[in-house]
């Protein structure tokens, strides 16, 4: 119970941090705010991309979305398991797939969170993207769990400015203003193939990058 009351403190810390470095703006565009269970995929460039997500969701939201990150990352001490663990709730994954025991399925594990009430929050690139590209090529996870939970809306999100917040290898954030936009959801179609379904995630993606830049 203790520990629990420690991280909702530290939750709404973080929540205030953010938006002081940040003073982030959602953009709901095409999709309204409302109790649906939902997976936000976004575009992937700093560390900080799920809590800035994570943080601008109204709070009846928030409390019910779990970012899906890498334990790798959010175990290497104890400071940043308490936050991963215990105060965003996250979905950790073993990115190691060759010394990954089968019950740490990645896939499964998101379906298991799904199955239990949660929305997630994803990034189909499985990687920083650190190019000049607005995105990377789609992992596989996105369309089996698309397969998986086909009524599952799933939510276009994109990060703007966040990687010039907190670029890669700095520890200490540049306060500037960011914007989340959530696009309109997607669904997998019956029988749609797995290259065309990523292929039109990825440009639902996109396309909100480039109303941005209109």
């Amino acid at each position: 119970m203790f520990r629990k009351a420690i991280a909702q403190i530290a939750g709404h810390g973080l929540v205030l941090f953010v938006r002081m470095v940040t003073a982030p703006r959602a953009i709901w565009a095409g999709i309204e705010p409302i109790p649906r269970q939902r997976v936000y995929f976004a575009n992937h460039t700093s560390n900080a991309d799920f809590p800035l997500i994570w943080s601008v969701l109204p709070t009846f939201l928030r409390s019910k979305t779990r970012p899906v990150a890498a334990s790798d990352y959010w175990l290497k001490n104890r400071l940043r398991a308490f936050f991963g663990r215990d105060v965003l709730n996250a979905v950790l994954i073993n990115r190691d797939s060759e010394n990954r025991d089968p019950e740490e399925d990645p896939v499964a594990r998101m379906i298991a969170a799904i199955d239990g009430g949660a929305s997630l929050i994803i990034f189909p690139e499985g990687k920083r993207n650190l190019t000049e590209d607005p995105l990377l090529p789609f992992k596989t996870g996105l369309y089996h769990l698309a397969r998986a939970r086909p009524g599952v809306d799933l939510v276009p999100t994109w990060i703007d400015n966040l990687n010039s917040v907190l670029p890669k290898g700095e520890v200490v954030p540049v306060p500037l203003i960011c914007t989340v936009t959530f696009g309109p959801p997607i669904h997998i179609a019956p029988g749609e193939d797995r290259e065309i379904f990523l292929d039109r995630a990825h440009r639902a993606l996109v396309a909100l990058h480039k109303a941005g830049e209109a």
